[in-house]
């Protein structure tokens, strides 16, 4: 072959990975838009929890249309507890290797925004040059502590300053289009519906994209006795992990505008990886675990091996 030719297939192919890297430049750009239209949507939306790139791959191969940045999930899969201990950068460390990793619009776990409206603004700064289309706040006081822990004492926030730490992180996004959700944990302190109708209004007036309406019962009599009277001002995010059983249409019937299901991945980890230690150990060996878990294959798909192969024979010298 003539090394005009060669020169020419070259440029073709390295022509083709620049505008496959520009066509994924081209769509990590509109993540938040992408966000801001499924809150807004007409049907009620879902996203799924991730908490590593891994996990942010395989929530986008199953069909979901975003992902739950989850800190509880992220926090446990560096094995610390969801109280603040993994600090905000280390937190951005592993959403970079999230939106790596997959091209979908991911909604951040921000718990309190790790401080006052200064941090808050900051951390919106940062997300938003990491890709990551929104941010979720919740209006307690920083360390958080999870909504879900029984027996714990969960102190919101002063109303007026979360509301203006709202208002700070929607004045300082460059992106019009980055969504802050604010969430409202009245029910979960143990305030009843007209504490958390204040809040919700107070931070929908601050500029709120969505309000997240939080609840920890078994049953979503706090969820539809809220949306009953909220009345649709801006769209209203759920979490059902406590009451799971509820059917799915009931949300709609209500007005919801998504959902959240914000812990299964780490929680099917957990159980997955328990199972598998615990065969090996007791049975000293591999033989009945091998045809439970994904062969090496698997893994290398995931990585994108095939891409790396491909690049190889563009960039490397060929013998």
């Amino acid at each position: 072959m003539s090394y005009i030719l060669k020169k020419c297939i070259l440029n073709n192919q390295m022509a083709s990975i620049a505008l496959k890297c520009f066509s994924t430049s081209s769509t990590l750009s509109k993540r938040t838009t992408l966000l801001k239209q499924m809150l807004y949507s007409n049907e009620l939306e879902f996203i799924m929890e991730a908490h590593t790139g891994l996990a942010a791959k395989i929530v986008e191969e199953a069909g979901f249309k975003g992902i739950w940045g989850s800190g509880l999930s992220i926090s446990a899969s560096m094995g610390v507890r969801d109280s603040n201990e993994a600090s905000w950068t280390q937190v951005l460390d592993q959403l970079e290797y999230m939106t790596d990793a997959s091209s979908l619009p991911i909604l951040l776990d921000a718990d309190t925004g790790y401080g006052n409206f200064n941090n808050a603004r900051r951390l919106v700064r940062k997300l938003e040059q990491r890709g990551v289309a929104g941010a979720c706040l919740e209006d307690k006081l920083f360390p958080k502590t999870n909504s879900l822990l029984d027996g714990r004492a969960q102190p919101l926030a002063d109303m007026e300053e979360f509301a203006l730490k709202i208002k700070a992180c929607k004045d300082s996004q460059q992106d019009p289009d980055f969504c802050i959700v604010a969430r409202v944990e009245a029910f979960i302190a143990g305030w009843g519906l007209e504490e958390a109708l204040k809040r919700s209004h107070a931070y929908a007036d601050a500029g709120a994209d969505a309000i997240l309406m939080h609840s920890k019962k078994k049953d979503p009599s706090e969820i539809k006795a809220f949306m009953k009277e909220w009345k649709n001002k801006i769209p209203v995010v759920i979490v059902p992990t406590n009451y799971y059983t509820t059917p799915t249409n009931e949300f709609r019937e209500w007005g919801v505008s998504m959902v959240i299901w914000a812990n299964h991945n780490i929680r099917a980890s957990i159980k997955a990886m328990q199972d598998t230690c615990n065969t090996i150990y007791n049975d000293q060996s591999l033989v009945n675990v091998e045809s439970k878990v994904v062969p090496v294959k698997e893994i290398f798909r995931l990585q994108n091996d095939k891409e790396l192969v491909e690049a190889e024979k563009i960039y490397l010298p060929q013998k």
